[in-house]
């Protein structure tokens, strides 16, 4: 992480105490001329005031912002939990950001943490750009990232393997006998939907099966319901026996659309997500799906934020975490799906 400049040099550079420069930022009266020069200085360094070390020197509560794509994925509300876990404790507060998708917005989120309203950051971006990245080496406050962001960036990264993901779900369907495996992708210029992508072409090559990919215009139900139409539109060697879904979101609007269609599931369609969020569970029938470890992620990116408080001058960490694959019923092997629940209550 940049080193940030210190209240020290403002004062050199502004030729006053340190205790003139912490009354002028701290908003307190100063001299008018003292108040120009700090200000000066101070904006010449680049320098922020350090939120969190204000936070705990003054007693107050820590606040910890959660920066998320979109609240209403439940993969977000079981990261959640899990930074509310690490946090365990500190008394510290969690407050939850849906950031969208407009990476100038992220940006302008990221530079202006330093106005107080958040002392600390855990941010999972869908995408990422230089400008991005800058702003989050840049952070007036400690953040930790959950995602990816690039190699050789100097921020706190918790980060897990969806290409390898995928290729754990690929393998599985080749497994129960499936060999016409579509894959339902999110957009492919987030970070996910490009190695999510890129680990279903890797399974493709090594199975020797043709790929088939129909790219969704979001991570989402609906965006599944209309990307199946699209899989259903496929004929002969290219009609697929099971989908790949880019997340569990997606792999719930395949389904709806191939029920809907009279499709029997998975008897004559195999369904596998990625995320395992709690829905998978109770969808009917139950979703196979590769767990990322969402929680997980979120617990390890807390303790992140914590020891970085604790050692500011520490170098810049990263921790993975594992995808598994939970066999469900929505990919029973095709010699048993004709007994599978959730395909005799489709039928």
């Amino acid at each position: 992480m940049t080193r940030r400049p210190t209240v020290v040099e403002v004062a050199q550079l502004a030729g006053v105490s340190i205790a003139s420069v912490s009354r002028v930022l701290s908003g307190k009266s100063a001299r008018r001329d003292t108040e120009d020069r700090v200000r000066a200085a101070a904006s010449e360094l680049g320098y922020v005031p350090d939120a969190t070390g204000r936070a705990l020197k003054m007693g107050s509560t820590l606040q910890v912002a959660l920066a998320v794509d979109d609240v209403g994925n439940p993969v977000y509300t079981e990261m959640m939990q899990g930074v509310e876990q690490g946090l365990g404790g500190t008394g510290a507060r969690l407050v939850v950001s849906s950031t969208g998708h407009d990476l100038d917005d992220l940006v302008a989120y990221v530079r202006g943490l330093g106005r107080g309203h958040a002392d600390a950051l855990v941010i999972s971006p869908l995408q990422r750009s230089p400008e991005l990245v800058d702003a989050l080496v840049h952070s007036p406050v400690p953040v930790v990232v959950v995602g990816d962001v690039g190699e050789g960036v100097p921020v706190d990264t918790v980060r897990t393997d969806s290409r390898a993901g995928v290729l754990l779900a690929h393998r599985h369907l080749v497994g129960t006998g499936r060999s016409r495996i579509a894959f339902v992708n999110g957009p492919a210029g987030t970070s996910p939907g490009r190695a999510r992508r890129e680990g279903y072409l890797e399974a493709c090559v090594e199975s020797g099966l043709a790929p088939e990919v129909v790219e969704a215009d979001a991570f989402t139900v609906a965006a599944g319901e209309d990307a199946w139409a699209r899989v259903a539109a496929l004929s002969g060697r290219r009609r697929p026996d099971a989908v790949i879904a880019g997340n569990d979101l997606l792999a719930f609007g395949v389904m709806r659309g191939a029920l809907s269609a009279g499709r029997r599931l998975p008897r004559q369609l195999a369904v596998v997500g990625i995320d395992d969020t709690q829905f998978a569970r109770v969808f009917s029938p139950s979703l196979t799906s590769v767990s990322l470890g969402a929680r997980e992620r979120g617990r390890l990116a807390a303790e992140l934020l914590l020891d970085r408080l604790a050692s500011p001058g520490r170098d810049a960490r990263t921790v993975r975490v594992e995808p598994r694959l939970e066999v469900r019923e929505s990919s029973a092997p095709v010699v048993e799906a004709v007994r599978t629940p959730g395909a005799k209550r489709s039928s």
